[in-house]
């Protein structure tokens, strides 16, 4: 319990402070210009009329740390690193929900690519996104890919004896490999890559409007039909887009909207390029506490902290944030010119806040319309399975294999109803190699119910794909590892033909019955636990047919004459995997050691062969 006792020697200075509960695990971390007056309003909380969210925080606090720090600005950077390194649950976590992709260009490279990425890392490239479209993410890689095309190999140097690819052939790649492209000119379409990409496309427009007069005048006429078939191409995209500025109020803006409804917030942004719509980003803060003005300032300073992140000059709030002084510094300096945080009064400029606010009201609405839709459907199955409690976590495992052979368990796992990806998993079958389906599953069960109850990471529901057979194996798993709190256990079977040639439609067992569960075809029930077992059966089987191709990889060097396991080995350990080996050039396999270039050419052959005849072939068709 938060009391006047924790906080009777803090300071009055600038700096962060620590709440901690019993177990010294951080529950919220904050900054204050007076570290004293800012804790000091948690003590003249009343429980009864306060926030329920900031009521349950001051109820857990067994321990407060302070930390000084000379400015206020100081405190706001010091404040971001502690989240970030502790996660507390009461501050504001930016959940939207999903993985969105981000388009990189990696200009740290001599001759930078376009490419999509789903992962942001400071390794020196520009990142672009995250695209909340998937759909307009693609159609704008093809279209940079069409009027920019840029190398898509991921070759890091050029050999002296290259060989241009199929793309260049395609006219999709310049062909800097084969030095078909010169550094500068290279560097020119990085450049209009970025540009687009940034959203400036009318600059970019005049600019090759211009270029392609040049080239007109200078009787250049092939380089000026090409520069027009990028402009046009640049102003059919331009036209799709809704212009909602007025000219004055063109450039680059940023456009927040905050909605709170009870304990709930959500936050909308939309992105204006040169008075343009571009996008448009939706949050759900979860567990958020303080007032509103905190929470919108650390709100701008989470969204903004990535260094890839574009900060434009304006950006448009529906009210003052907390600190709103050291923000539009901090902005400005990470940006490296002036961030004007202003909050609108009338007008256009107050029309778009009202937009983005009605955006983030949308958003909330919509997120509490899919949890009361996830209460009922997670209601249903636990009358249906006869659970204890409704499942908040659900996983499904299912068994792949070819015959028996290159087994593989796959196993997903559901979080409140949306995939929870970062506990998908697959298990390699190591105690045999046989087509004994019960074996398999015996064997994956007990290796993850296993380390599930020693992490403490087990499931509310755990399915498996099959029938009363596979779930009598998982119920004597559990027996054997003594899990009495263990997960719930369902087994769903694909429909079949009974005796008499009808169709017996999907089937649900569960411990205890004789019969299956009678649902009906299209119970949400049954129809959810169908979404899971094929979302299992597809993930194995994308890796099932990894492992295929690596092992028919695998045993094409098997048969190359001079390759044995001595040599396999060498060349799998410097090279990394057997697609790197698959890849590399002959100078690549002659440096291994124990190969040589003779057996290099063996290798290259063997791994290449309709390479190989092509270049045996003469360059054109002898003229009789």
């Amino acid at each position: 319990m938060f009391t006047p006792q924790l906080i009777k020697n803090v300071s009055a200075g600038p700096g962060v402070y620590l709440m901690r509960d019993a177990a010294d695990q951080v529950l919220y971390v904050g900054k204050a210009i007076s570290l004293r007056k800012r804790l000091q309003s948690y003590v003249r909380v009343d429980s009864g009329t306060s926030r329920a969210k900031t009521a349950a925080l001051l109820s857990k606090v067994a321990a407060v740390n302070t930390m000084l720090t000379r400015t206020a600005k100081e405190a706001l950077i010091l404040e971001a690193s502690l989240i970030k390194q502790h996660r507390p649950r009461y501050n504001v976590l930016l959940r939207d929900d999903k993985s969105y992709p981000h388009l990189k260009v990696t200009t740290q490279e001599e001759w930078p690519r376009l490419l999509m990425t789903r992962r942001v890392i400071k390794d020196g490239a520009r990142y672009f996104g995250p695209y909340t479209s998937v759909t307009a993410m693609w159609a704008t890689l093809r279209l940079l890919n069409s009027l920019f095309p840029l190398r898509r190999c991921k070759t890091s140097k050029f050999k002296s004896d290259q060989r241009a690819c199929l793309n260049f052939e395609m006219k999709r790649c310049p062909g800097p490999c084969i030095a078909k492209i010169s550094p500068q000119d290279y560097r020119k379409r990085v450049e209009r890559v970025l540009t687009t990409l940034e959203g400036r496309k009318r600059e970019l427009t005049r600019d090759l409007e211009q270029q392609m007069n040049t080239a007109a005048a200078g009787l250049r006429f092939e380089e000026a039909a090409a520069l027009r078939d990028q402009v046009r191409a640049l102003n059919q995209t331009l036209e799709k887009q809704v212009v909602l500025l007025p000219d004055k109020l063109g450039g680059d803006q940023d456009v927040f909207g905050f909605i709170r409804q009870q304990d709930q917030v959500a936050a909308a942004l939309l992105l204006m390029r040169e008075g343009a719509l571009v996008d448009k980003r939706e949050f759900f803060l979860g567990e958020p506490v303080g007032a509103d003005r905190d929470i919108l300032a650390e709100l701008l300073r989470r969204y903004y902290e990535p260094a890839e992140r574009l900060i434009p000059r304006r950006i448009f709030l529906p009210f003052i944030p907390e600190g709103t002084g050291v923000l539009a510094e901090w902005l400005s300096e990470k940006r490296g010119g002036s961030v004007q945080l202003t909050i609108p009064r009338r007008g256009d400029k107050k029309a778009l806040v009202e937009l983005a606010t009605d955006n983030a009201l949308q958003g909330l609405k919509a997120r509490q319309q899919r949890q009361a839709s996830w209460e009922y459907l997670t209601e249903a199955i636990r009358r249906s399975l006869r659970l204890p409690a409704p499942p908040q976590r659900i996983e499904c495992l299912d068994i792949s294999n070819f015959g028996g052979h290159e087994a593989v368990g796959s196993l997903v796992a559901f979080r409140d109803g949306q995939k929870d990806s970062s506990r998908y998993r697959h298990f390699k079958i190591r105690s045999l190699d046989t087509p004994d389906d019960y074996a398999m599953m015996r064997e994956v069960l007990r290796r993850h119910l296993s380390h599930g109850a020693k992490e403490q990471t087990l499931p509310d529901l755990l399915v498996l794909d099959g029938g009363k057979g596979q779930l009598g194996v998982a119920q004597a798993v559990m027996a054997e590892l003594n899990l009495v709190q263990g997960p719930a256990l369902a087994a769903i079977a694909k429909d079949r033909q009974d005796e008499e040639g009808a169709t017996v439609g999907e089937r649900v067992f569960c411990p205890g019955r004789k019969n299956p569960l009678a649902l009906a075809a299209h119970s949400p029930v049954l129809l959810f636990l169908m979404r899971i077992r094929d979302e299992a059966h597809r993930y194995g089987v994308t890796f099932h047919r990894k492992l295929r191709g690596q092992k028919q990889l695998s045993s094409q060097l098997d048969q190359i004459p001079g390759v044995g396991p001595a040599r396999r080995q060498a060349l799998l350990k410097t090279l990394g995997s057997l697609r790197a080996v698959a890849a590399a050039s002959r100078e690549e396999l002659a440096a291994v050691s124990g190969i040589g270039p003779e057996l290099a050419t063996s290798i290259y052959a063997h791994l290449h062969p309709a390479l190989e005849r092509s270049s045996s072939l003469p360059e054109s068709p002898p003229v009789f």
